[in-house]
C-alpha cells in the first residue's frame, strides 16, 4: 500500500511539473510572439553627414513598428552638450518627424563649424522588463551659414518676348548643391564653362508671357541661397492673331485622316469634336514629346560654342509665322470651335525639296509625331534644338551625328499640313523660340558671339 501511495504521489509531482513547464513554455511563447513584447528597435532616419545653416530647423524622423514612447536629442560642439529636445509620444505613434532648432542658449560655441546630434529613442514595447527597445544614433553636422558667391559676367543686352538670350556667370561655394536660372515658371540649366566656377546658359522668354524677369539661383548643401538678377532690356512683341474657317472638306480630309490613324481618336464621329481632339489634344501630346526631347543640357565643361545662322530650305519662302494665335470657327466667327498656337516658322519652295541642317549636332528624334508628321530633331548643344516637321522622307536616324550642310529630310505634307512645306522650329531647353533670330547672323553675333568674347576676357584674365 505504501508503494502505491508513493507512486501516486510521484505521478502527481510529475504532472504538476509538466504543467508548470508547459505553462512556462506557453508564457515564453507568448512573450516572444505577442506584439506587446516585440523586440524590433526603433529607427532614426537622417543623413549621417548633414549641412546646417542654423536658420532652418534640422529634421529627424523616428519610426517604430508598434509604437514610439520617448526621445531625447543632445547637441554637442565637442566640448559642451545641450539637450535640445525630449519628450514622449501619444500611444501607438509609429512615425514622428522632429524639428531641431539651433538653441538660443550660449552653452555651445557659436563659432563651431562641426556639431553632433545624438538621438536617443525608446519604443513602447514591454520587452526588457517593460523598459522597451532603445536606439541611439549620432549625426555629424557641418555648420555653414555663408551664401554662395554669384556674379553675372556677361549677358545679351536685350531679350524679345518669344526670343532667346545668353548669360555667362560665376557661381562659387565649397558645398554648392543646386544651380539654375529662374525666369517666371521656367528653370533653365546652366552648363559649366571654361573652368570650375563658371557657367553659361541659353534662356528663353515664352511668347505667351507678357512679363519676364531672369535671375541666377545658387543654393548650397546647407540651403543657404543667393539670387542675382540678370539685367535684360525687355522688348515686348505683338504676335499675329488669325481667324480661320474650319470647313467640312478640311475636317473630313486631314483631320479625319489623323484621327483614324490613332486609336484614341478613331471613334470620334462628330466633326467638331474630332477637330478639337486633333488640333488641341493631339497637338499638346505631340508638343509634350518635343519639349521632353529638347530639355537636355550637358554637364560637361564647355570650352567654346558657335553656331551659324539657320537656313534649312534653299530659296524657301515664308508661308506662316511663329507665334501665330489661331482661332478656328465653324460657319460664322461667333462659333469658335478650336484654338491653338503656331510655334514654328513655315517655309516652302519646290515639292519634296531637300532640307539641310545649318549646324552640326546629334539627331535626337527621327520618326512620325502626330500633327508634325515625319519629324527629325537635332541637338546642337547648350540646350539649342532644331525641329523639321511635315517631311515626306527622313534621311537620318535617331542617334546620327550630322554636320553642317548635311541633307536630313525632304519637305512634304505629312501630319497636319495642307500643302508641301517645312515647319521649322527652334527650341531652347524645351521652349519654342523665335526662329527669325536664329536666321540672322548679325543677331547671333551680338547676342551670342560677343557675349562669349566679353566673358572670356574676364575668365581668362585678358
Amino acid at each position: 500500500m505504501k508503494n502505491r501511495s508513493a507512486k501516486k504521489g510521484k505521478s502527481k509531482i510529475v504532472v504538476v511539473f509538466v504543467l508548470i513547464v508547459l505553462g512556462l513554455l506557453a508564457g515564453a511563447g507568448y512573450v516572444y510572439t505577442a506584439p506587446e513584447f516585440e523586440r524590433e528597435v526603433p529607427r532614426v532616419y537622417s543623413e549621417q553627414n548633414v549641412f546646417w545653416n542654423r536658420k532652418d530647423p534640422l529634421k529627424v524622423e523616428l519610426t517604430d513598428n508598434e509604437g514610439l514612447k520617448s526621445f531625447e536629442l543632445i547637441l554637442s560642439d565637442g566640448k559642451n552638450s545641450l539637450i535640445v529636445g525630449q519628450g514622449t509620444f501619444e500611444e501607438k505613434t509609429k512615425k514622428q518627424t522632429l524639428l531641431v532648432k539651433y538653441p538660443t542658449s550660449k552653452t555651445l560655441d557659436p563659432k563651431a563649424t562641426k556639431l553632433t546630434l545624438k538621438a536617443l529613442v525608446t519604443d513602447s514595447s514591454m520587452w526588457n522588463f517593460s523598459k522597451g527597445n532603445k536606439s541611439e544614433q549620432v549625426i555629424d553636422i557641418n555648420v555653414d551659414f555663408t551664401r554662395p558667391n554669384v556674379n553675372v559676367i556677361a549677358n545679351s543686352y536685350s531679350i524679345t518676348q518669344g526670343g532667346s538670350a545668353l548669360v555667362v556667370f560665376q557661381a562659387e561655394d565649397e558645398n554648392l548643391d543646386t544651380l539654375y536660372i529662374e525666369a517666371g515658371e521656367q528653370k533653365f540649366k546652366a552648363q559649366p564653362y571654361k573652368k570650375e566656377g563658371y557657367y553659361v546658359a541659353l534662356i528663353a522668354w515664352p511668347f505667351t508671357d507678357k512679363d519676364f524677369k531672369a535671375k541666377v539661383v545658387a543654393i548650397d548643401a546647407a540651403k543657404n541661397q543667393r539670387t542675382v538678377d540678370i539685367p535684360f532690356y525687355l522688348k515686348n512683341h505683338e504676335y499675329k492673331v488669325s481667324w480661320i474657317q474650319a470647313k467640312d472638306k478640311f475636317i473630313d480630309g486631314k483631320i479625319t485622316d489623323l484621327a483614324s490613324s490613332n486609336p484614341e481618336y478613331a471613334n470620334i464621329d462628330d466633326r467638331l469634336e474630332k477637330l478639337k481632339a486633333i488640333n488641341e489634344a493631339m497637338r499638346l501630346k505631340n508638343e509634350d514629346l518635343i519639349h521632353s526631347l529638347s530639355k537636355d543640357v550637358s554637364s560637361d565643361i564647355l570650352d567654346s560654342w558657335k553656331v551659324k545662322k539657320f537656313y534649312p530650305l534653299k530659296n524657301g519662302q515664308k508661308v506662316a509665322s511663329y507665334g501665330d494665335e489661331r482661332h478656328y470657327y465653324y460657319e460664322h466667327k461667333d462659333n469658335e470651335v478650336s484654338h491653338s498656337y503656331h510655334v514654328g516658322y513655315d517655309l516652302a519652295s519646290t515639292k519634296m525639296a531637300t532640307i539641310k541642317t545649318s549646324n552640326a549636332g546629334k539627331v535626337v528624334y527621327a520618326n512620325e509625331n502626330g500633327i508634325y508628321g515625319n519629324m527629325p530633331m537635332i541637338d546642337h548643344g547648350l540646350g539649342l534644338y532644331s525641329l523639321y516637321g511635315h517631311c515626306s522622307q527622313l534621311l537620318v536616324n535617331e542617334g546620327d551625328e550630322v554636320n553642317a550642310g548635311d541633307a536630313i529630310a525632304k519637305t512634304g505634307v505629312s501630319g497636319l499640313a495642307l500643302g508641301d512645306h517645312l515647319h521649322f522650329g527652334i527650341l531652347v531647353q524645351g521652349i519654342e523660340v523665335r526662329p527669325v533670330e536664329w536666321f540672322d547672323q548679325e543677331w547671333i553675333r551680338k547676342n551670342v558671339d560677343d557675349i562669349f568674347k566679353a566673358a572670356d576676357k574676364i575668365i581668362q584674365g585678358k
